[in-house]
């Protein structure tokens, strides 16, 4: 039996596993997941655990739920070697296990690079998933119980997780938080439209974060963080440094015989295919892949999402002597969450939308984002009971 093999269960991992099972098989190959995770992470939620908006099992429910029924086999381990001459990958599944494959697809998400900074590796926060999550939110449990009058924040990197999450902090913690935001271009969402930066910017001032642009992150300590400015450098008291800056790949990834790009990620032909490797794919945050205008394609979710739809039909193309399509990306916009019940929304980056209406149109674009018509419907019927359960609680 053909056997497909996908290493990473983020969007493009998983999407793309979902997308083979539907497709018009005259026999259905064995396909196979691999992820670290019990669970998949829906990112763009994460923020949301911050403020207590929504619960775990809303963003990550687990990956045995999700691929119920679908015939995908699920394998939880981490992927230690790829062999591309023999076709097997090496996978830890608290044992050496060995899988062969007649098509590969690498989703093998990226990593927060915490060795640019002295300390960060010790002392700093990245935001990636759940344990991210984990780490965050005992801290500010500890401090909240505590007696102290302020807590000091520090979010290294003005893009929009860093935004996000300088908007969620300052709105959980209001009167005693203390929220700075570092960046070292001129201005925050370097990669948005002006008019969400404005309106970025207006969220951050009316919480009182403050924005320390053309700054950089030269320290951190047990305690203290160091700042360098163009004139200068200072050292300040802090008790939590959240870590938003960059993108690596693991070490098996960046040794792999294959041509990598200046950041690590590999590079695809436009097919998704990988250069060099007729049966192996690249999709999601490691593909280095170029739009019809010789662009590289940003590492976000929403190109992931639209790979993992095109990569899923090239390999049934590949399997049953088809021609392969090349990769067309649209851009659809962009959603930025600014604090509890508050967003910005570019819509084909034309139009602009905040405050209540386009969260409400980033919880619905996401909604039917998620992984499966089951997961949309559990979610959706939650959140249609919630006012109705509040309005019962207040009638107790």
């Amino acid at each position: 039996m053909t056997r497909i093999c996908i290493l990473g269960g983020g969007f493009g991992g998983l999407y793309t596993a979902l997308n083979l099972a539907r497709l018009p098989w005259a026999i259905m190959p064995e396909i196979i997941l691999v992820d670290k995770c019990d669970r998949f992470v829906f990112t763009p939620f994460l923020y949301e655990l911050v403020t207590n908006e929504m619960q775990e099992w809303e963003i990550a429910p687990t990956f045995t739920e999700l691929l119920a029924d679908t015939g995908i086999q699920f394998v939880q381990g981490l992927v230690t070697n790829i062999d591309f001459n023999t076709k097997q990958v090496e996978v830890n599944i608290g044992q050496k296990s060995t899988l062969t494959y007649d098509r590969l697809v690498l989703a093998i998400g990226g990593e927060t690079p915490t060795n640019l900074v002295d300390g960060a590796s010790e002392y700093a926060i990245p935001f990636r998933n759940l344990n991210d999550f984990y780490r965050l939110n005992s801290k500010l449990e500890l401090l909240e119980a505590s007696n102290r009058d302020k807590i000091r924040v520090c979010i290294a990197g003005g893009g929009s997780s860093g935004v996000e999450l300088a908007c969620k902090i300052a709105d959980r913690l209001q009167d005693r938080g203390r929220v700075r935001l570092v960046d070292r271009n001129d201005k925050i969402l370097n990669d948005s439209t002006a008019a969400n930066r404005k309106i970025a910017e207006t969220a951050l001032s009316k919480r009182g974060v403050w924005t320390d642009l053309n700054t950089r992150v030269s320290q951190i300590s047990d305690g203290e963080v160091t700042l360098d400015y163009a004139d200068g450098s200072d050292t300040l008291p802090v008790d939590i440094v959240l870590w938003t800056v960059g993108s690596t790949f693991s070490k098996m990834l960046q040794t792999l015989p294959v041509e990598h790009s200046r950041q690590g990620a590999i590079a695809t032909e436009q097919n998704l295919t990988v250069k060099g490797q007729a049966d192996v794919f690249a999709v999601g945050d490691l593909a280095s892949c170029l739009d019809s205008n010789g662009n590289v394609v940003p590492a976000t979710a929403q190109v992931a999402f639209q790979q993992s739809q095109y990569c899923a039909w090239n390999i049934w193309a590949s399997l049953n002597q088809k021609s392969l399509v090349p990769f067309s990306y649209i851009p659809l916009g962009e959603f930025i969450s600014l604090g509890i019940d508050g967003a910005t929304a570019s819509i084909f980056g034309k139009f602009t939308i905040d405050g209540m209406p386009a969260h409400a149109m980033r919880r619905i674009a996401y909604l039917l984002r998620m992984p499966t018509l089951q997961h949309q419907w559990k979610i959706g019927t939650h959140w249609l009971m919630q006012p109705l359960v509040a309005l019962l609680r207040k009638s107790v």
